[in-house]
């Protein structure tokens, strides 16, 4: 298969009072933490949310790499439920220093499009800005930061602007193209 050009764009917040929240979405919406590491219901989350948009990094991860990864004191799973279905999900990961990544954010494709979005990132935001007090011998948070690519859903840098991030690299890559893995084969249309 060909290259492909891929931009990533990293943006950040450097303080809580960046943080820019979106409304609440219509309905019974709710963002849970998932307290129990549990590589299965991650394992879904990633290749839910991210199938349609080549998120492939993580699926050949074994069971104990996932646990391992989850294990890590600090990492936090927060899943946006609309009337008790899982909709996305944020993954937040501590860094050196007082930094946490949001590693993961995204929503399953049927959930798009609705106003979660905006909500499930000023929620996870918020839970990355006090990481801290959930962790006992973690650093206090002084920087939330994310990268989206040009192969994230089309209004992802413009919901995390909303919500306050800016702009601090910009990177373009050759990635070799890889056809749509989506959550199990066959889910997406062709």
């Amino acid at each position: 298969m060909p290259n492909i050009a891929v931009t990533t764009w990293s943006l950040e917040q450097t303080a809580p009072t960046d943080l820019l929240p979106a409304q609440a979405p219509q309905g019974d919406v709710r963002v849970v933490r998932a307290e129990v590491p549990s590589p299965e219901f991650s394992r879904f989350l990633y290749a839910s949310v991210g199938g349609d948009i080549l998120w492939i990094d993580r699926l050949g991860w074994t069971y104990a790499q996932w646990l391992e990864h989850l294990g890590r004191p600090g990492v936090e799973t927060w899943v946006a439920y609309d009337r008790g279905t899982p909709a996305g999900y944020v993954e937040l990961g501590p860094q050196d220093d007082g930094v946490v990544e949001i590693e993961y954010f995204g929503l399953i494709p049927a959930f798009r499009g609705r106003r979660i979005g905006g909500h499930l990132l000023s929620y996870g935001s918020a839970r990355a800005w006090d990481l801290a007090d959930r962790w006992p011998g973690l650093a206090r948070t002084k920087r939330v930061w994310l990268h989206t690519c040009s192969k994230d859903g089309e209004f992802a840098r413009d919901n995390y602007r909303r919500r306050g991030f800016t702009l601090f690299d910009t990177k373009v890559e050759e990635e070799p193209e890889v056809a749509t893995p989506g959550p199990w084969p066959g889910a997406y249309p062709v």
